[in-house]
């Protein structure tokens, strides 16, 4: 084997060394950052957790007490129409069985459409002043939530907080630590806004 032959079969034997070595120090990186991955993730159960109970909130803030207030007062203002309607029904009816046998077929039968008529107007009515109040209910909801989820925000920043869920029946939450549960720190922050703890 000549001189020439033998300085390349020393080449290649020097990169396949080369090659080699690269392999496996790229295994030895590749294995450092799966362990760093793997160290520096949180599993989910480090995932700091906050809880909160929206109907707690709702009951026990100034904020949650005038919903409620303003919602009922809304719903009875609704109700008294409602009302109005049924007494007039009634009595549009007490007239025609009263009078049932008294009046003429063609005077019955303008009664009785007549009665039929109102009838329509006040479902038609009824109906309208459900979709009002739902509405009304969904507004002063979403009002709400809005203020709540950014007290919420503020705390679980504050807190360190990852993930914050809703307790309650339909919320899918089965199961908390109850030292999760950050409603309480919610209603006095929301209390404390302007001095509203104090206000009636």
């Amino acid at each position: 084997m000549g001189l020439k032959s033998r300085k390349e079969n020393q080449m290649s034997e020097v990169a396949v060394r080369g090659v080699r070595g690269l392999v496996a120090l790229g295994s030895m990186v590749l294995s450092l950052v799966w362990g760093c991955t793997s160290v520096g993730s949180q599993n989910l159960s480090d995932l700091p957790i906050g809880v909160v109970d929206p109907q707690r909130i709702l009951q026990e803030t100034v904020k949650g007490q005038r919903l409620s207030d303003t919602l009922n007062a809304f719903m009875k203002d609704r109700q008294a129409l409602v009302e109005l309607e049924q007494k007039e029904l009634r009595k549009l009816e007490g007239e025609l069985m009263a009078q049932s046998t008294v009046l003429s077929q063609e005077a019955r039968q303008r009664k009785e459409e007549q009665f039929r008529q109102k009838m329509a107007e006040y479902q038609q009515k009824v109906a309208d002043l459900n979709r009002e109040v739902q509405e009304k209910q969904r507004e002063l909801q979403n009002e709400f939530r809005r203020h709540v989820q950014k007290v919420v925000s503020d705390i679980a920043g504050r807190r360190g907080l990852g993930l914050v869920l809703e307790e309650g029946a339909n919320s899918g939450t089965l199961f908390y630590r109850p030292g999760l549960d950050i409603s309480t720190d919610i209603i006095q922050a929301m209390n404390q806004e302007r001095g509203e703890a104090g206000m009636p």
